[in-house]
């Protein structure tokens, strides 16, 4: 043990960078291969270092970070304990990679030195090298090899990340290189070690925007189509895009489909058609597809059962496609889906090329068509929502309760509200029922589609919202729940309120339905397909799973007179003693 308070340790240089980069968070479960980063961040001797937000398991970190980063724009990190967490943590980090988010992840190892390790659980986690588990699904791994590759290291993994299109990235710190003291000698010969550069002259790239002809081209098919139609998949993950999308739609008359992996346009805007996504893109003309993963999936009919699939578009409808997705196409992961064929594929940030296309419009007579197309397209917007809002009625008196009743239950209660949309939409209901006007306040789901994301998404929006009297909402499903309950811990421990409304449909029922589908093409007994696929006998007890974590529990509801005295409930604790509230409310299937 040394009381020398002038040692400086190979931590306290990791910690300073990390701090560098206003990094404000790092979600943990503990572990000894970064014991030496740890007390750096806890006990460093100048600094103010990131807030450690302690978790249960590696995959609740990682989500912390991913939702983190979707509330905010921002990124944050999550520190991961050798192979073992690194192992917990892998279908968490492949949810961000699918879903495009910039997550900083931290790991520890070794020692590396055979002489330093300990018998026994040094060995059985120190690998070579710890970062091929997830090469395959992240932008960019590294495990610097001495104190002055730190911040190269760590500034580039922070670059790559936050650059389009997003991703997480994974720098692991041997152990030996975190505990030892960095020698007298190599301070006064480097005096970076001393006092480390700041990140600014590592900053991201410009994001590319399109050339004068792609503009042209575009803006030349706008202006002879009849019906164009705009579709959108993760481009409101630049707020400014979020409002130039609105306005384009509004001044173009253009119907727009969000796919909602991000929250794309305003569930009230006029030219939102989603949730008629076919009738719309069968008329088309001209698709302007924006930040679109899954281009061919968007634009066909899909036969589940069968596995067919058949084109929506008429033959003739021109297709241009936007976005920067090509750039992280890996060969070991198909999530790059399937090609569509498109008269172009422009590589280009669409939070640049929005606001291009848009000016460049501006100076442009708008077409005789435009002023009919916009009273077709607002008239059909207004027809769909009211269509949508007597369903939620005529289903009141359905048992057990009903998707459209618990999204216009949740309505009534939030419509007045400051608030965010963390996880969950009830099967697309919640678009159809909410009105959502702001970037951000749905953050839209995994990514990956990994169970256990909810949870740890919405911790991730409450400490994006921990300031401010904004409601974070968690629309949590059982099943994703139970993957991962000790997030309700961590939002307790750290005092952080959320309201989770259970989506409790006592089944896993996208397998359940595969098996339903499966049995009827075959002519066997779909009765048995509950087999292997529903959480009953016995039911779980959400309340009181959440009680016995620190989160308050209402519930089960199973009746629709009930839902909204217990949500008013709920909310009165969250607003008035800023704690998390689970309210288990028992649903249809779907």
């Amino acid at each position: 043990m040394t009381n020398n308070k002038t040692v400086r340790y190979g931590s306290d240089l990791m910690a300073e960078l990390i701090a560098n980069l206003d990094v404000p968070f790092i979600a943990l479960n503990p572990g000894a291969s970064f014991r030496g980063l740890h007390d750096s961040l806890i006990n460093h001797p100048h600094r103010e270092m990131p807030e450690l937000i302690t978790c249960t398991h590696e995959e609740i970190s990682v989500d912390i970070a991913h939702g983190y980063a979707k509330a905010t724009g921002k990124v944050m990190a999550a520190a991961i304990h050798n192979v073992v967490g690194l192992q917990h943590a892998t279908m968490a980090i492949y949810d961000a990679w699918c879903d495009r988010v910039p997550v900083l992840l931290f790991g520890g190892t070794g020692p590396m030195p055979v002489e330093k390790r300990r018998p026994g659980s040094d060995w059985l986690h120190t690998a070579l090298v710890q970062g091929n588990l997830i090469r395959d699904f992240v932008k960019w791994d590294d495990q610097p090899a001495s104190v002055q590759s730190l911040s190269d290291s760590i500034y580039r993994a922070h670059r790559l990340a936050v650059t389009e299109p997003a991703g997480p990235v994974y720098v692991c710190f041997d152990a030996m290189l975190q505990e030892a003291p960095i020698e007298q000698e190599e301070l006064d010969r480097v005096p970076a070690l001393v006092t480390p550069p700041g990140p600014e002259a590592y900053s991201p790239g410009t994001p590319p925007g399109p050339s004068p002809m792609v503009t042209e081209r575009l803006v030349e098919a706008l202006e002879g189509a009849k019906w164009p139609v705009i579709i959108a998949d993760y481009t409101a993950r630049s707020d400014e895009a979020f409002h130039v999308l609105a306005q384009l739609a509004e001044e173009w008359a253009i119907p727009v489909i969000d796919q909602g992996s991000r929250f794309n346009m305003a569930t009230d805007h006029p030219m939102n058609l989603s949730g008629a996504n076919f009738e719309v893109l069968e008329r088309a003309d001209v698709v302007i597809a924006l930040d679109m993963k899954d281009l061919y999936g968007s634009l066909s009919r899909i036969e589940r059962t069968i596995r067919t699939t058949e084109p929506v578009l008429q033959p003739s409808a021109r297709v241009f496609a936007v976005s920067l997705m090509d750039y992280t196409t890996r060969a070991w992961s198909a999530d790059f889906q399937r090609l569509f064929p498109t008269e172009m594929n422009i590589l280009a940030d669409t939070q640049v090329l929005l606001p291009v296309l848009r000016e460049a419009l501006s100076g442009r007579p708008l077409p005789s068509s435009v002023d009919a197309r916009r009273k077709t397209v607002t008239d059909w917007h207004h027809s769909l929502r009211e269509q949508w809002k007597q369903t939620a009625v005529k289903k009141r008196s359905e048992t057990p309760i009903a998707t459209a009743v618990m999204a216009d239950e949740l309505w009534a209660l939030l419509k007045d509200e400051d608030f965010v949309l963390a996880n969950g939409n009830l099967r697309g209901w919640v678009q159809k029922i909410f009105t959502m006007s702001e970037p951000r306040q749905y953050l839209g789901a995994s990514g990956g589609g990994g169970l256990g994301y909810g949870i740890g998404a919405t911790i991730g929006a409450c400490l994006a919202h921990r300031e401010s009297d904004k409601i974070v909402v968690d629309i949590q499903s059982d099943g994703d729940l139970l993957f991962t309950p000790g997030g309700l811990w961590t939002l307790a421990h750290h005092d952080l309120p959320a309201l989770i409304v259970m989506f409790n449909n006592r089944s896993y029922y996208n397998s359940e339905e595969h098996q339903i589908n499966i049995a009827r093409h075959r002519g066997r007994n779909v009765e048995r397909t509950a087999i292997g696929t529903t959480i009953v006998d016995p039911p779980v007890d959400f309340a009181a799973m959440a009680e016995s974590m620190g989160v308050a529990g209402i519930g089960p509801i199973e009746k629709v007179e009930d839902i909204a005295a217990a949500l008013k409930k709920a909310l009165a604790i969250v607003k008035n003693e800023r704690r998390s509230v689970l309210v288990d409310v028992v649903t249809q299937v779907k």
